[in-house]
C-alpha cells in the first residue's frame, strides 16, 4: 500500500497516477467525489479526461475494501482518490443531516475507522499495488467551527493510521514529491 499526501493542488493525483502506471498498465480508479454542483461536476470531468481511457473507474465511498477485493481485475493496480473526500462523505452519511451541535463525533469516528480498517486490510492484502491519495489538513490553523475541527481531527487520525500501514508514504509540496517512508 502506498499513501500519497499533501495540500490542495500539490500534485498528489498526478504523482499517484505515475506511481501506479509505472507498475501496472491496467488500473482500477476508485473515485470518492460526488457531484454536488456544476463546479464539482467540472472538476470530476477534468480528472476523468486526464486519466488514460483504458483505466476503469468505480465511483463511490462506502465499503471500499470490498470494492478492492471483489471489483479489481487480476492485473489491475488501484488508485483511490481521495481519502479526505471519502471521510467527508462518510461523515455526511452517518450524521443523517443533523446539526453538528447534535452529533456524537466519537461514535461517528468509530464507524469511519471500521471502513478505513477494512480498506487497509484489502489494500495490504492486494497482490497488485494500491495507492491511496489523501490531503494533509493539519498544517493550518485550527478551524473555528465545531464540524470543521472534528473533520480535521478525524482526517488526521485516519491519515496517521494509513501512514503506519503503508509500505511507502509520499508527501507533495508545490509539485515536488518527497518520499517520507
Amino acid at each position: 500500500m502506498i499513501l500519497v499526501t499533501g495540500g490542495a493542488r500539490s500534485g498528489k493525483s498526478s504523482h499517484a497516477e505515475r506511481l501506479i502506471a509505472e507498475q501496472c498498465e491496467q488500473v482500477l480508479y476508485i473515485a470518492t467525489a460526488q457531484v454536488t454542483d456544476a463546479e464539482m461536476a467540472a472538476r470530476i470531468e477534468r480528472h476523468k479526461q486526464e486519466r488514460p481511457a483504458h483505466w476503469r473507474t468505480w465511483e463511490g465511498h462506502q465499503n471500499l475494501g470490498f470494492v478492492i477485493r471483489q471489483h479489481r481485475q487480476p492485473q489491475e493496480g488501484v488508485i483511490l482518490e481521495c481519502v479526505t473526500t471519502l471521510i467527508a462523505n462518510l461523515l455526511f452519511d452517518l450524521s443523517g443531516g443533523r446539526s453538528p451541535d447534535e452529533l456524537d463525533f466519537a461514535s461517528l469516528e468509530v464507524s469511519i475507522h471500521h471502513q478505513i480498517d477494512d480498506l487497509i486490510d484489502a489494500s495490504v492484502m492486494c497482490p497488485t499495488p494500491v495507492c491511496l491519495v489523501t490531503n494533509e489538513l493539519g498544517m493550518g490553523i485550527t478551524p473555528e467551527n465545531r464540524l470543521a475541527r472534528h473533520f480535521v481531527d478525524i482526517a488526521g487520525r485516519v491519515n496517521q493510521k494509513l501512514a503506519r500501514a503503508a509500505k511507502e508514504v509520499w508527501f507533495l509540496v508545490s509539485g515536488i514529491e518527497v518520499k517520507i517512508k
